[in-house]
């Protein structure tokens, strides 16, 4: 199945503004936040600590819904969703 993932802020510069990822069907927020870090260090260095947790401040949505990291990156994604990740941002 085919999700579109968006990057923020520094991830951008990390992954890159879009991008469409083939996943297997099934796969969870933590599966596609997984083969991310797997593929990308630097993305891994942002948004994961040294256990391999994702970063309390790493901000996930799923079709413009907040997700929380806590509780739902066991959670399957569906054919066509579209998840978004933001670094954490600060205001001036």
């Amino acid at each position: 199945m085919r999700i579109v993932v968006l990057a923020f802020a520094n991830f951008r510069e990390i992954l890159g503004k879009k991008r469409e990822m083939e996943i297997k069907e099934g796969a969870t927020i933590g599966d596609l936040l997984g083969e991310l870090a797997a593929a990308n260090q630097p993305f891994r260095v942002a948004a994961f600590d040294d256990s391999g947790a994702l970063r309390d401040y790493v901000l996930i949505m799923v079709n413009r819904k907040r997700v929380s990291p806590a509780l739902e990156l066991s959670r399957p994604l569906q054919d066509g969703d579209e998840l978004a990740i933001f670094p954490p941002l600060a205001g001036g």
